[in-house]
């Protein structure tokens, strides 16, 4: 089972996407309720890995109920500290998180955090950057290192933006006591934003994890009037879906899949129905062509960024 599932869309009903249906926010018992539902259901069809954030509203809150309901020790859940929610479930609201990359931080988030043990497998840095200077936080980096060895941790990164693999190759050079500090990095990967395949084989020469995220473009992959340059897109992923009988979404985790082999796929679904459709990536094969098809929709960093800097949190 190379599908994982993220919980930003669970913990919040506001997310940045192209949303291709309405999402109703007044009832946050019911959103609740049904975010339950969808990890429920995500363990019973096979999936183990579990992404997280106290960022994503009530998601760690969501994961930390929802896994004091098992007791399988296949779980392995991945949460991450650096951002705190706050828009309170304002769909309106002009901040919906704040960034802070500081050891104060880390202590704060990791208190609530650590109730995830022992299903807590993978703490992350959330949103690296070279500006908040965290890969050169020494007391920042010896606390992560300490958690680490006190708790058997894989320490890791998400990266967002143009400079993914600057990060990550940064972060691959910092050493705490002589030891790597870092084991795992989630990537923002899919057939639009490529940048990862340039790094991905030295991340899989020195051992280390891949989780990607992203895999949808946040919702541009699906057909959207509103976005004309992608008409080439859209076509190519109408073709392979009706060959393989299978929704746009199967296909692009699929490519992902197949072109970071060994990493594992993060699924964002916020419903059961979006979940079983992103599992069909589990029933088909694309072929050699196919993948080359799908690389050559490739855009620029600059151009996917840019443009996800213009969606909005709906």
């Amino acid at each position: 089972m190379q599908l994982g599932l993220g919980t930003a869309a669970l913990g919040r009903p506001q997310y940045i996407n192209v949303r291709t249906e309405n999402c109703d926010n007044s009832n946050l018992a019911e959103f609740r309720k049904q975010s339950f539902n969808v990890l429920e259901k995500a363990y019973n069809l096979g999936i183990r890995y579990f992404d997280t954030a106290p960022g994503y509203g009530l998601a760690e809150e969501l994961v930390l109920e929802w896994v004091q309901t098992k007791n399988d020790n296949t779980i392995e859940i991945a949460t991450k500290w650096g951002y705190t929610y706050t828009a309170n479930f304002d769909a309106n609201a002009t901040v919906h998180e704040v960034k802070e990359h500081s050891l104060s931080k880390l202590n704060e988030q990791w208190d609530f955090s650590k109730q995830l043990l022992p299903y807590l497998k993978v703490y992350q840095i959330h949103s690296a950057t070279l500006e908040t200077g965290v890969l050169e936080n020494v007391e920042v980096l010896e606390q992560l290192a300490f958690l680490k060895k006190e708790h058997n941790l894989k320490i890791g990164l998400t990266t967002t933006g143009t400079n993914q693999v600057e990060i990550i190759k940064k972060a691959l050079n910092v050493l705490v006591d002589g030891e790597p500090v870092f084991d795992l990095f989630q990537v923002t990967y899919n057939f639009l934003d490529q940048s990862l395949i340039e790094i991905s084989g030295k991340l899989v020469s020195q051992n280390k994890s891949i989780v990607i995220k992203e895999a949808l473009a946040n919702g541009r992959v699906f057909k959207n009037e509103s976005y004309t340059h992608y008409a080439k897109m859209y076509t190519t992923l109408e073709n392979l879906a009706k060959k393989h009988n299978i929704g746009v979404d199967a296909i692009s985790l699929k490519y992902c899949e197949q072109t970071i082999p060994g990493s594992i796929v993060l699924s964002g679904a916020s419903s059961i129905d979006q979940l079983k459709q992103n599992l069909e990536m589990n029933s088909f094969t694309l072929s050699a062509d196919e993948i080359e098809t799908l690389n050559s929709l490739k855009v620029s960093p600059d151009a996917y960024w840019t443009e996800r800097k213009q969606l909005e949190w709906n």
